[in-house]
């Protein structure tokens, strides 16, 4: 399984990879959705679609990011060999089918034969082959290799065929090749870190790159010779706003056309006929969460009784209602409720600000300064909370964490960086105290890359340092059979783990609350979200507000 840290709103799991972000995906049925009622309209070509985006991409070679906003654009460009249906069924992308031996150690990959990379070469085999390679190159700094270091034997009997062999069983196998597919013919003998294909990507996806504009806007066209049809809406551009309300007023201005709302805004400055009149919105479980996570190289989290202590202090409740306006629930772990591997008697931490201090005084944490923060040998406990610009629902609740923790004697900073400089400086640096984070959750429980002592390298998933030989082992073990109830045990057992050792304070799990303007037709909710069939969209002619 692979990892994206979260920042905006996107499509990319549910139409194209089978991948962790921040999205519009679900296991759980989707809440009462609040659309417009829309009049049947024959599908017709044109128009352009502006998603609202408070992150601008890192790179577009989708293997060389592990940022959500990054893969939301990638996600339109590229394919996998599979993907997840609107019911979240795998299925198959570039691959037309698939067969998988008997013991599930032998995947066959039967591929579409008239596919086109966007500058016109065949798709084939070859640029399976090739991604795999680069994949696990050791200069090839991803964070995704370790899925496709499992296999042990990959061949392309033909230019359409692709045979891929693993020693063991391993369960995460199929899904992970919704890994993005690379073009061989522009990559091969070339170092990927110094290709032009990071700010110019040539894909085989629904839409062909147009235009990077720093700070402002990426372009994408309509790709008429995609194999699952020619996308109705013509263009698809992400702006670049790092600010939740300046996009909301966007939004209303007609400058944007597609943006998550916040729960204030879907709650109280949308809720009105005019709002309704012109937009359509959409509330559902995300499969995502909250955390902040500590750098537990820094020595004021070494000891579990501070990092408990933390999370003691902190009521969840009075985030869910205050930042979420209820449309939430508490986060006890990674795997999200409704999930089959999801524990549901994992033994999380109550809020109790008492046992706070007990454990704080446990860990040697008992004076008080003049200012009421506690100290020890001469220091106060003292902190910064590190999140990303234009994230206002992580702003609140830092704002809210940072009251609670005074009051047992805690002093709590917060930075509010720009998203590509949070990742790049801070995050894949370690250059932390504590960050205030999201992943989503994919479909398969796997979560060797976020949390195996292998992956603490910099620029990899596990950035806190987190390192524990059960949870290594189990990690093996849940990856390492197809029984399900074997990998719920494994599962279980790390949730339960994590619970007691607290390298995250877990927060909780957003509602996801997408708004699309009214003139898009043909959306289509489903457990998978509204994004699973992008290319159908459509705006009738008369609707139609942006030129060729």
């Amino acid at each position: 399984m692979t990892v994206r840290l979260a920042c905006c709103v996107q499509r990319a799991l549910c139409g194209a990879a089978l991948l962790i972000l921040l999205s519009s995906c679900s296991e759980h049925p989707s809440y009462p959705v609040v659309p417009l009622s829309q009049s049947s309209s024959v599908p017709e070509y044109g128009d352009s679609l502006v998603e609202g985006t408070i992150g601008e991409a890192s790179t577009l070679i989708p293997v060389l990011a592990s940022d959500a906003s990054s893969h939301a654009v990638a996600g339109q460009i590229y394919n996998g060999l599979v993907k997840y249906d609107k019911n979240l069924n795998i299925v198959g992308d570039l691959a037309e089918r698939y067969d998988v031996s008997p013991d599930g150690l032998t995947i066959t990959f039967h591929l579409r034969r008239t596919v086109t990379w966007h500058d016109g070469a065949p798709f084939t085999s070859r640029d399976v082959l090739y991604t795999h390679r680069v994949v696990i190159d050791p200069k090839t700094p991803t964070a995704y290799a370790e899925d496709f270091r499992q296999v042990t034997s990959i061949t392309a009997p033909d230019r359409y065929t692709v045979r891929v062999t693993y020693a063991t069983p391993f369960a995460p196998a199929l899904a992970s090749w919704g890994m993005n597919i690379l073009p061989a013919h522009l990559l091969e003998g070339q170092d990927i870190t110094k290709s032009p294909l990071a700010r110019k990507p040539v894909g085989t996806g629904p839409y062909r790159f147009k235009e990077w504009i720093a700070g402002q806007k990426i372009v994408l066209e309509s790709n008429h010779d995609y194999f699952e049809g020619r996308p109705f809406i013509d263009r698809y551009v992400y702006r670049i706003i790092p600010d939740t309300s300046t996009m909301y007023m966007e939004l209303k201005a007609g400058g944007v056309d597609l943006m998550n709302l916040t729960p204030v805004q879907y709650a109280r400055q949308t809720a009105n006929k005019r709002f309704e009149s012109k937009f359509n919105k959409y509330r559902y479980p995300s499969s995502g969460y909250l955390y902040m996570g500590y750098n537990l190289r820094h020595p004021l989290f070494g000891d579990k009784r501070i990092r408990q202590a933390i999370t003691a202090a902190i009521n969840k409740d009075e985030l869910i209602h205050g930042v979420l306006f209820g449309m939430g629930q508490k986060a006890h772990g990674p795997i999200v409720p409704g999930r089959w591997a999801y524990n549901p008697g994992v033994k999380d931490i109550p809020y109790d600000p008492k046992r706070a201090g007990e454990l704080l005084a446990q860990a040697g944490w008992k004076s008080k300064n003049a200012d009421g923060i506690l100290t020890k040998d001469g220091r106060p406990f003292s902190f910064t909370i590190l999140t990303n610009q234009g994230n206002q629902q992580r702003l609140m609740s830092a704002q809210i964490i940072q009251q609670r923790l005074k009051t047992i004697g805690i002093d709590v900073r917060i930075r509010i960086v720009e998203w590509a400089t949070f990742l790049k400086e801070f995050v894949d640096k370690g250059n932390f105290e504590v960050v205030m984070l999201g992943w989503n959750t994919s479909q398969d429980p796997d979560m060797y890359d976020i949390w195996h002592s292998s992956k603490t390298n910099p620029g990899e998933l596990n950035f806190i340092g987190f390192k524990n030989a059960e949870v290594d082992r189990l990690l093996d073990e849940g990856r390492r059979t197809f029984d399900r109830e074997k990998r719920k045990k494994a599962y279980f057992r790390i949730q339960e783990i994590l619970a007691e050792e607290q390298p995250y304070t877990f927060l909780y799990v957003p509602d996801a609350l997408p708004t699309v303007s009214a003139r898009i037709r043909g959306i289509e909710p489903a457990p998978a979200g509204i994004g699973h069939n992008q290319i159908r969209w459509h705006v009738p002619k008369k609707e139609q507000v942006y030129a060729p």
